[in-house]
């Protein structure tokens, strides 16, 4: 089992480090409900499919990550607040090459 360090940076402003596993096929979306970095029902409200931009946050390392679906695209281009580098936490699996991920959630509607 190999464990990633994230830094969130929540929607208070505060940054949290935390640890999150490489091997249960985690997204980011469920990390920030695990470590309770979001209000309960004000993150991941429809269960991660990409249909509701509750989970989306700015990617503010250079990682490189994976393309956007069609999906997540139409979700974004319909969401508050979307900047350049926006993206649905849901669409983003976490795996080794996320070490020291860098990101903020974007703030509610």
């Amino acid at each position: 089992m190999l464990d990633i360090t994230l830094h969130i940076t929540d929607r208070d402003g505060m940054t949290h480090e935390v640890q999150a596993p490489t091997d249960m096929v985690m997204n980011v979306m469920e990390v920030v409900k695990g470590f309770e970095l979001a209000p309960e029902g004000t993150i991941g409200i429809c269960g991660g499919m990409a249909m509701c931009a509750s989970c989306q946050c700015y990617i503010e390392s250079d990682h490189i990550l994976p393309q956007q679906s069609d999906d997540e695209l139409a979700m974004l281009s319909e969401a508050f607040f979307v900047k350049s580098n926006s993206r649905l936490g849901c669409q983003i699996q976490i795996t080794e090459e996320l070490d020291g991920l860098r990101l903020t959630l974007a703030p509610e509607e």
